[in-house]
C-alpha cells in the first residue's frame, strides 16, 4: 500500500500471519482488542513460538474511546527494538487496520522499516447469516493457537 521510508502497510489472513510469526522469530503480534475481549473471548497463544502477543488496546470498552497513547504503548513495549514486522488483530480486522496504519506512520517519522500487517478476519471473523461471529472466519476458526482465561 505504501513504501514511505522502508516502511509499509499490508494486509494478510490468520492462516498467512501464523506462518509469518513461524518463519521470522523476531515478528510481533499486537493484539489491539478491548481488555474484556482478551478475558472473555480469549487470546491468541504463541507459546509455541516461545513467545507472546503484546496486548494495547487501540479503544477502550465500554465507550469504545479511542487510546491516543496508542503508539507510544505499543513503542514502550517493544523497549527500543525495532521488529521487521508487526501483525496487528482485533475482533474482526477494522480496528486492526487502523493501529497498522498508526504504526506505519509512527515508523516512517522514525525513518524506520517495518511492514506493518493488519490480519483481516480478526480473531473472531467476519459476521454470518445470523450476525454472529466465530463461524465463518478468523483466528479461532482457522484452528490456530488460543487460549481462554
Amino acid at each position: 500500500m505504501s513504501t514511505d521510508a522502508g516502511a509499509r502497510l499490508s494486509e494478510c489472513h490468520p492462516r498467512a500471519a501464523w506462518d509469518l510469526l513461524k518463519a521470522q522469530p523476531e515478528a510481533v503480534l499486537v493484539d489491539v482488542r478491548s481488555k474484556p475481549e482478551w478475558g472473555f473471548v480469549g487470546t491468541p497463544d504463541l507459546s509455541m513460538l516461545g513467545r507472546s502477543a503484546l496486548f494495547v488496546e487501540w479503544a477502550s470498552f465500554p465507550g469504545m474511546s479511542a487510546n491516543t497513547r496508542f503508539v507510544e504503548e505499543v513503542l514502550a513495549k517493544l523497549e527500543g527494538t525495532c521488529p521487521p514486522a508487526m501483525l496487528f488483530l482485533c475482533r474482526s480486522g477494522v480496528r486492526s487496520l487502523g493501529a497498522a496504519d498508526a504504526m506505519k506512520t509512527a515508523f516512517v517519522e522514525r525513518g524506520q522499516s517495518v511492514e506493518c500487517v493488519n490480519i483481516a478476519e480478526g480473531f473472531e471473523g467476519d459476521l454470518n447469516e445470523q450476525k454472529k461471529r466465530g463461524t465463518l472466519n478468523g483466528w479461532k476458526v482457522r484452528g490456530l493457537p488460543w487460549v481462554q482465561s
